[in-house]
């Protein structure tokens, strides 16, 4: 009998459970520090985009960074390395 009743006999009606209710959308507001990489730090600043949104959008945007910073990597790999220091020749005695 959780429902209480008012001076006029009838039931009132009972409250919403609020805990029960899902938590607006909040950003954690973490620090992010830059890497020094534009590509990089462009994918971790779209993490704050899952801050604000349900949780089921927050896949979408995990998914994207993820995509971003494998491309990053393989990049990284894309790179021509540096040629390699001239041999000296031998000294002629």
């Amino acid at each position: 009998m959780s429902e209480s009743v008012s001076e006029a006999g009838t039931a009132a009606p009972a409250e919403p459970d609020r805990a029960s209710e899902p938590a607006a959308p909040a950003p954690l507001n973490i620090p992010r520090t830059p890497t020094g990489d534009a590509g990089v730090d462009a994918c971790l600043e779209r993490l704050a985009d899952a801050g604000h949104l349900a949780t089921d959008g927050h896949a979408e945007v995990y998914e994207d960074v993820l995509r971003g910073l494998r491309d990053a990597l393989t990049a990284l790999d894309a790179r021509p390395e540096p040629p390699a220091p001239p041999t000296p020749y031998p000294s002629r005695p």
